[in-house]
């Protein structure tokens, strides 16, 4: 089975706009909501790709019951514990470029948090447990290294996708995957990563700092990259016109989960997340099904040495 954890959802506000005038009233020409948050993209795609998930986390008010709905109306399973405050709404504006705006987060008490906890209890061995988004402003930065001893303890994987301090804590307690894009992992390190070579010197450097197993990068127009002990492999990007960023890294998560999952090799698991991944970036939401299938058969891998090159 798999689970995804959204500690800090959101319904999504997109809205459509010709142009953005500070100060001006702005017509939009097309808006939509619809359930927003890392963990909950993961579950949306992995339905389309048939994989059958469970959504938990953090839901609150009207617009927590907004995001149930919205699972239940997919046909996605979910058990969030729910928050006495709203579940935040963030602002989405498409003009040609894209802005966003963030709404904040509602509290989540120690009693939330021992209840979610127990909702791990589920969790059975070999399952794996999606842990995805930023962390709320009442938890702490070592959230994710707390519930991924929890998790690893019922003999479960994790699949950690964060960033920052969430990341940088989450690490310590040696998540099964981890999937920073490369300036995510640059700032681990204090560094910029101007190249495959730079990106894959610091996955090998996680890897004896912290133990993790699989390192997933996502490098932008340079494709993906999966190192895992001594074995390198780029995946270059397909070709396509970009028209939306939003998810495009959840649905490359969850394309490598529902293929390796299925025990089919890390190249085939790459290749189906890199067309999922572009799917979404190519599309107005979230991939189709079609859309990913049309582009696995494009897919170039290369295999690299420890040092990135080729």
């Amino acid at each position: 089975m798999i689970y995804t954890v959204t500690l800090n959802p959101a319904l999504d506000y997109v809205v459509h706009i010709d142009s953005f005038n500070e100060g001006s009233v702005i017509k939009s020409t097309n808006s939509y909501t619809s359930a927003g948050g890392k963990g909950i993209n993961v579950s949306r795609v992995l339905k389309t790709l048939g994989s059958p998930s469970k959504a938990l986390g953090f839901v609150g008010g009207f617009t927590g019951k907004a995001i149930v709905d919205a699972m239940a109306k997919e046909q996605i399973e979910a058990d969030f514990e729910q928050l006495e405050g709203e579940t935040r709404i963030n602002v989405k504006l498409k003009s040609g470029q894209e802005t966003e705006i963030n709404g904040v987060s509602p509290d989540i008490t120690d009693a939330n948090f021992t209840n979610f906890q127990k909702k791990l209890e589920q969790i059975n061995e070999n399952d794996t447990v999606v842990l995805a988004g930023s962390v709320p402003a009442t938890l702490p930065e070592t959230v994710y290294a707390t519930l991924t001893k929890l998790i690893h303890n019922r003999g479960a994987h994790v699949f950690l996708d964060t960033s920052g301090a969430g990341l940088r804590e989450g690490l310590k307690a040696a998540p099964d995957f981890i999937k920073p894009n490369h300036q995510e992992l640059g700032e681990l390190y204090d560094t910029s990563v101007d190249s495959i070579s730079d990106a894959v010197r610091l996955a090998k450097r996680i890897q004896t700092d912290f133990g993790v197993t699989h390192i997933l990068i996502s490098m932008a127009g340079d494709g993906a990259l999966y190192v895992s002990g001594k074995k390198v492999i780029h995946a270059h990007a397909p070709k396509g016109t970009v028209i939306n960023s939003v998810g495009a890294g959840d649905s490359f998560t969850a394309g490598f989960i529902h293929q390796f999952k299925k025990h089919d090799t890390v190249e085939d698991a790459l290749k189906l997340a890199i067309s999922t991944g572009s799917a979404t970036a190519f599309s107005a939401g979230l991939c189709d099904r079609e859309t990913v299938e049309a582009l696995v058969p494009t897919i170039e891998l290369q295999g690299l040495n420890e040092e990135g090159i080729s």
